[in-house]
């Protein structure tokens, strides 16, 4: 075998090597993102299971315990429960997460509202049937339910209040 022969082959499994490696790192980059993807649709589904569970909590103004939530109350004690800091108030979700367009939302996203009585974001629940605009959500009611419910974004008061929804996870 001519030293020219040997160059090219050893050219030539230099190439195979390396491309062997570059796919194993790339496919082990897609598991590795297909893992993440998978954990946080779990996460999501477990964040929507734990904020059902506390269905019925009584509404208590500036609450943020299982004993009593606001609504602000309610969506940081959730998320805050699986160690992701978001706001205290409602207010202050105005300008966190990321904007999505309705027609995008899933599980574990939040929507935004204004109050009744001010034009600022007032209101908040956490996305649990999405649904476009007819989206499910979960949230704790200062309304005549004053506790822990689940409500359709197609309900007048609140479709006419809804501003926008976001992305946390």
């Amino acid at each position: 075998m001519t030293s020219k022969n040997l160059n090219f082959l050893k050219f030539r499994t230099f190439i195979a090597l390396s491309l062997l490696v570059l796919g194993n790192v790339a496919y082990g980059s897609l598991k590795t993102n297909a893992f993440s993807l998978q954990n946080n649709v779990s996460l999501r589904d477990k964040i929507v299971s734990y904020g059902m569970g506390l269905l019925g909590t009584p509404y208590v103004t500036a609450g943020h315990s299982k004993k009593g939530f606001d609504c602000s109350g309610f969506v940081y004690f959730v998320f805050n429960y699986f160690e992701i800091k978001v706001p205290r108030s409602s207010s202050q979700f105005k300008n966190f997460g990321k904007e999505i367009p309705i027609s995008d939302v899933r599980k574990g996203d939040v929507l935004l509202f204004l109050s009744p009585t001010r034009n600022a974001i007032g209101h908040l629940g956490i996305v649990t049937n999405p649904k476009g605009m007819e989206s499910d959500f979960i949230h704790s009611s200062s309304g005549c339910e004053m506790k822990v419910i689940v409500t359709s974004l197609k309900k007048p008061g609140y479709l006419r209040r809804f501003v926008k929804a976001i992305r946390i996870l």
